[in-house]
């Protein structure tokens, strides 16, 4: 069945085609609440409340964007309200679960080890980032979203949606970086 028909019948009140939905979306939604969060039992909190505020609100879809980019916005806004609950940061390296870089890198199997260990890296080091901050960052570069679509996706302003990205990427940088100059003064 096609994505619009399932949208019209999920407005029309059919859960079955509303728990179809779901299921095609659920690996993405997952895998962003996952990227947020930092932390397994958080994106499962955030995923289950994502679907249900979808489900509240699935009359209210008009069709303006794709149904997956609208269920990134319901995801990523409650990531951000569930982090603002728990009032705290998480540095927990994140789990291999799948992620759209990895599908990437299966075709060029002499980069993927090295490719493989500065993407896992970076992905620990996401925990670090603050929740407004890794948001942005894993919209624009996970899931390729324009500042527009993010700046949608959050409510924010094109403007804070670059300024947080070049923020993010900054601090991500300089965190790979002192990476190893904390390993050598460990020693």
């Amino acid at each position: 069945m096609e994505e619009a028909e399932l949208i019209a019948r999920a407005q029309d009140g059919d859960r079955g085609a509303f728990d179809e939905l779901v299921r095609r979306t659920y690996v993405d939604s997952y895998t962003l609440a996952m990227r947020l969060t930092a932390d397994e039992e958080d994106a499962r909190d955030v995923v289950q409340e994502s679907y249900l505020r979808a489900w509240k609100g699935i009359r209210r879809f008009r069709g303006d964007a794709q149904f997956s980019t609208w269920l990134y916005r319901i995801t990523a806004n409650a990531a951000y309200s569930h982090l603002q609950r728990r009032r705290r940061t998480r540095t927990e390296p994140m789990s291999d679960g799948l992620e759209p870089a990895e599908e990437r890198l299966e075709a060029q199997p002499e980069a993927s080890a090295e490719s493989a260990a500065l993407s896992e890296q970076v992905s620990a080091l996401l925990g670090e980032l603050a929740p407004k901050l890794r948001a942005v960052v894993v919209l624009k570069d996970v899931y390729g979203l324009s500042h527009e679509e993010i700046a949608e996706e959050l409510g924010i302003s094109v403007t804070a949606a670059k300024v947080r990205l070049h923020r993010g990427r900054r601090r991500l940088r300089d965190l790979l970086y002192e990476e190893p100059r904390r390993a050598i003064h460990a020693v």
